[in-house]
């Protein structure tokens, strides 16, 4: 939770420190974060699918098979960098202006893009080394070095864009080059720890497809669920601007006070739980994974729920660390407070979501976002915020009524047990169980 923190805030740091220079430059950051999400979202996928096969084969004793898989997502994350590093030397500057931005933001906001999308393979290997030394039960690691990593960006990002010290003022180029330094070396602190002795896991030649066939089976749907995210920004973009820009500017504010104060003690939970419920699926007792799942469900509700009132009660003070206008804060205030209230269902669904990826299970969650998505954030937004003219309390009706439906849907394919199924299924046609082939 406390690497989560940590993440979390160097992204809220980025958007501060841009903010001392122009509004330009805080578009540029925002827009260019929009591409960012691409490989950040495929980093996930596949960690996701890492951490699975990890904690599965960790509790079933099945070191060869878990370093095997761990190899094979950490070859498949470098390679699907290479297309993002492609992107970003040559489409960089195309990505922000089809997005309408003025010269000055286009100019900023290619150059931040090129500089973060060149490191994507290094990202890619930080977020799947990270979940699979997880898998094995070993958190602090991964801690530790994220929160390093992190630290230092934070200290980079304030010294190269203002131009502490020796250093020359770098504005958003410094921005960017911080987040650089950061994943490179993440990276290559990840891969020198997974090849000492530090961690129990180890880099073997790959050899088995089913392996890797499983760990795309695994990761797609994850994948998709990020681009599904990705995609429904745009046109709940465009409608809350047809309310003002001042309706905009607030969403984005509330969301970033939910994303900075509530939502990495979420994902905390839901990374637990899918360690808790893959390592019980692989000492093949899945009635102790779904009861496992359930437990980190109920504390999750009870913490983050707490925390969401105190957020629902002190958002009006929060909303100020980021605007000072009149108009904005009123809205932001009242977005915090969606999301605040939202919040005990956002804890619910990630730790529900993350027990069924403990058990491999990925589909369910993407099916509950693109459902989500486009029949009650969008669609009661656009019917009854534009079409009936009940205007932006619709969105903040929508979003609480998106996490409430997600849960509803990943819920009852919780309580069917199916999961546990597929997941002993999974680790049966791998050889993880106790009784199966090599």
């Amino acid at each position: 939770m406390a690497e989560q923190v940590l993440r979390t805030l160097m992204r809220t740091t980025d958007l501060v420190v841009a903010g001392f220079f122009s509004p330009a430059a805080v578009a540029a950051v925002g827009l260019a974060d929009i591409y960012g999400r691409l490989p950040l979202w495929f980093g996930l996928g596949v960690g996701d699918g890492a951490i699975a096969l990890s904690s599965q084969d960790t509790g079933s004793g099945q070191v060869a098979n878990r370093n095997e898989a761990v190899t094979q997502a950490l070859g498949l994350g470098i390679l699907a960098g290479l297309p993002f590093v492609l992107f970003g030397l040559v489409g960089s500057y195309w990505a922000i202006g089809i997005l309408g931005a003025e010269a000055e933001t286009v100019r900023l906001g290619g150059l931040y893009l090129a500089i973060i999308m060149v490191t994507a393979p290094a990202f890619h290997v930080t977020m799947i080394a990270a979940r699979s030394i997880q898998g094995t039960g070993d958190t602090r690691t991964p801690m530790y070095v994220n929160a390093g990593a992190n630290a230092i960006n934070i200290v980079l990002t304030v010294t190269l864009a203002f131009g502490l010290g020796p250093f020359p003022e770098l504005s958003i180029v410094g921005i960017a080059l911080a987040t650089a330094v950061g994943d490179t070396l993440a990276a290559l602190t990840f891969l020198l720890i997974i090849h000492s002795s530090v961690s129990d896991l180890s880099f073997v030649r790959p050899t088995k497809l089913v392996v890797a066939r499983q760990l795309l089976v695994i990761s797609a749907p994850r994948i998709a669920e990020g681009i599904t995210e990705l995609i429904a920004e745009f046109p709940f973009n465009a409608i809350l601007l047809t309310f003002g820009t001042e309706v905009n500017a607030a969403y984005h504010i509330g969301r970033r006070v939910y994303q900075q104060l509530s939502s990495p003690l979420s994902r905390g939970y839901g990374t637990a739980a899918n360690i808790i419920c893959g390592q019980s699926l692989g000492r093949g007792d899945p009635e102790e994974a779904y009861f496992n799942g359930l437990a980190a469900a109920g504390i999750a509700v009870l913490t983050v729920g707490a925390l969401g009132a105190g957020i629902f009660a002190t958002a009006e003070w929060v909303v100020l660390v980021f605007t000072r206008d009149p108009a904005t804060i009123a809205y932001a205030t009242d977005f915090a407070r969606a999301y605040a209230i939202a919040t005990v269902l956002i804890a619910l669904y990630v730790v529900l979501a993350g027990s069924l990826r403990g058990g491999s299970e990925t589909r369910p969650p993407f099916y509950a976002k693109v459902t989500g998505a486009v029949f009650f954030l969008l669609g009661i937004t656009y019917v009854f915020g534009v079409q009936l003219e009940y205007g932006v309390v619709a969105a903040y009706v929508a979003i609480v009524a998106d996490w409430l439906w997600r849960n509803l849907f990943v819920g009852a394919v919780y309580l069917r047990k199916g999961w546990l199924e597929r997941g002993t299924a999974m680790m049966h046609e791998r050889g993880s169980l106790t009784g199966d082939d090599d």
